[in-house]
């Protein structure tokens, strides 16, 4: 492992670290900007009605604004937190990596949802960006905030 690789791995962790935060506190221009241009963002295995893409930045902006507008009971939590764990990232050269990192969400009432991101990373003019993200969910609490969000802040 060179010292570049372990730029490039540091500058991806922080990426994913930006995007949870700016996420969490729906710091809108911070988000998107973890996202290449042309990025796609898109849920697995959840049920039907929680299956979300967004195709651009821009698709990626108006769910965000959705969000932040609070249509359709978006965000009824005091807080929401996510916290990464485990993150496997495997460079494919020198402007592409794969990431698969695990994840957990909490809210004022406790544990809420968690499952793991598959990512392509792909630099751009310096910054490692996310090309493509697949979220996917494992667990969620039978009375997770999330149930009604994810469908709600669809367009």
């Amino acid at each position: 492992m060179t010292l570049e690789d372990l730029l490039a791995r540091e500058a991806i962790r922080d990426t994913m670290a930006k995007y949870n935060t700016a996420g969490d506190r729906l710091r809108i221009d911070d988000f998107v900007s973890c996202f290449t241009e042309d990025a796609v963002m898109e849920s697995e295995h959840v049920p039907a009605e929680r299956l979300f893409r967004y195709e651009g930045r821009a698709a990626i902006r108006a769910w965000q604004e959705r969000w932040l507008a609070g249509e359709g009971g978006t965000h009824g939590a005091t807080f929401v937190r996510h916290h990464l764990s485990t993150s496997k990232i495997d460079l494919a050269g020198p402007d592409s990596a794969r990431a698969r990192t695990y994840w957990v969400a909490w809210t004022d009432i406790g544990p809420d949802h968690a499952g793991y991101y598959l990512d392509t990373f792909r630099k751009v003019d310096g910054e490692w960006l996310i090309a493509h993200r697949r979220v996917r969910m494992d667990w969620e609490a039978e009375a997770s905030l999330f149930r009604a969000a994810v469908p709600n802040s669809k367009a």
